[in-house]
C-alpha cells in the first residue's frame, strides 16, 4: 500500500484564466508556473501549485473546500474587505471566490504545516511557529 507523502496541486475551476488571475493576485502574491494555453494556468506555492481550470458552469461549494497557507492572514482579511468580498468572522478566515469555490486561509505560524528549510528560504520565508503549532509537530515526531 502507497504512504499519502503530500498534495502536489489542487485544481480549481473557474470561468476564465485571466480574470482568475487577476482576482486572485489582488488578495495574494502569484507567481506564475506556466499556462496550458486558455485552458490552465500553473501558480507555483513553493514547491506545490494551485491549478486553475477553466470550466462551464458556476458551482458552489458549501462544505467542499480547501486551505491556503500565508504569512499574513490579517493582511489578507483586510485586502478581501476592502475588495467587498463577503468573509468569516475572526479567528477564521473563508471566503468565496467569483466561481464558487470555497477557500480557507490560515497562517502558516499556527498550523503544522511547514516547508522544508530550503524550499522556505527560496521563497524568502523566515516565520517561526506558535508554541502550540511546535508542540503539534513534536507529538507526531515531525519536528
Amino acid at each position: 500500500m502507497a504512504k499519502l507523502v503530500g498534495i502536489n496541486h489542487v485544481a480549481l475551476e473557474v470561468g476564465d484564466i485571466d480574470e482568475a488571475l487577476r482576482w486572485y493576485a489582488r488578495f495574494f502574491e502569484l507567481e506564475l508556473r506556466g499556462r496550458a494555453g486558455a485552458a490552465m494556468a500553473f501558480v507555483d506555492l513553493g514547491d506545490q501549485f494551485i491549478a486553475l481550470a477553466r470550466a462551464g458552469a458556476e458551482h458552489h461549494d458549501r462544505a467542499r473546500h480547501f486551505g491556503l497557507v500565508v504569512d499574513d492572514k490579517e493582511a489578507v482579511r483586510q485586502a478581501l474587505v476592502e475588495a467587498g468580498v463577503t468573509v468569516s468572522r475572526p479567528p477564521s478566515l473563508d471566503f468565496h471566490d467569483p466561481w464558487g469555490n470555497q477557500v480557507q486561509v490560515v497562517e502558516y505560524r499556527e498550523v503544522q504545516f511547514t516547508k522544508a528549510p530550503g524550499v522556505a528560504r527560496a521563497m524568502g520565508l523566515e516565520l517561526e511557529k506558535t508554541e502550540r503549532a511546535k508542540a503539534e509537530l513534536r507529538d507526531k515526531g515531525l519536528s
